[in-house]
């Protein structure tokens, strides 16, 4: 299938439009902007900015994607939006350009899934595989590993680091970083024990389910300092490579855990 553009809508000289993508009525397309092979936007899209955007992607109508971020410190400067393939970005999502003090680029992963009116603000990390329910809003420079499923009417505050596999329930309020194969609840959002269904359902052993629930209770039920608590999880990660997934984020982790 030959690429289709239709004519109300406006792609500047310099876009990169892919092989087979469909681009429906009311769009612009920024003349920094490069879109992949497959993508489908479906009508009224903006796409700015220096952006590029990969394969099989379906962008829904009302997006603004690349567009100037919300940061008063930002002076025009080429920052950029990069996102990859096949994910389902919904209507009315906005996805906002990097900052030269948080390292120029907003980064996408693929296979995500942007329901209705979430936000991305500038120089946010997503992995892959994640899901922002109905307007969850994710602050500057925030991290989501692979796996994140961020619920309805939540907010993630700037610079918090999410842990691959963890589940944030709608309407909270995520002030600090949240490790992984948690399960998060509340305003401020605090820890509810491990994302068990969702590790089963990717695959997870039986053994590897029991040492993340032992480094859970080390973590949060032993009443260890948190020194402490990384010392016995190391140990546990020697056996257990999954558990190396703790180590990995508190070495990351800038704001504190939440508690």
């Amino acid at each position: 299938m030959a690429t289709e553009i239709h004519p109300s809508s406006v792609i500047e000289k310099g876009a990169m439009i892919g092989d087979n993508v469909k681009i429906g009525p009311f769009c612009f397309i920024g003349e920094n902007v490069e879109i992949g092979d497959g993508t489908f936007l479906k009508s009224h899209v903006v796409i700015n900015g220096h952006t590029k955007i990969g394969k099989d992607n379906q962008i829904y109508q009302f997006t603004s994607i690349g567009e100037v971020n919300q940061d008063l410190k930002y002076r025009g400067e080429p920052t950029r939006t990069e996102i990859g393939d096949r994910n389902m970005i919904r209507e009315s999502v906005t996805i906002h350009r990097g900052t030269v003090q948080g390292g120029a680029l907003t980064r996408i992963g693929s296979d995500n899934l942007f329901m209705i009116n979430a936000h991305v603000a500038h120089d946010c990390v997503i992995g892959d595989h994640c899901i922002l329910a109905n307007n969850a809003t994710l602050g500057g420079h925030v991290q989501l590993d692979d796996y994140v499923i961020i619920g309805g009417m939540t907010a993630v505050h700037q610079f918090c680091v999410i842990g691959s596999h963890v589940m944030v329930g709608g309407c909270s309020g995520v002030a600090q970083d949240v490790p992984p194969y948690v399960i998060a609840q509340g305003n401020h959002a605090t820890p509810h024990g491990v994302n068990y269904e969702g590790l089963k359902r990717r695959g997870f052993s039986k053994e590897a389910l029991q040492a993340i629930r032992n480094s859970y209770k080390v973590l949060y039920r032993n009443g260890l300092t948190l020194d402490d608590a990384k010392v016995e999880i190391e140990t546990i990660a020697k056996q257990y490579p999954e558990v190396q997934l703790f180590i990995d984020f508190f070495s990351r982790s800038t704001r504190g855990i939440i508690r």
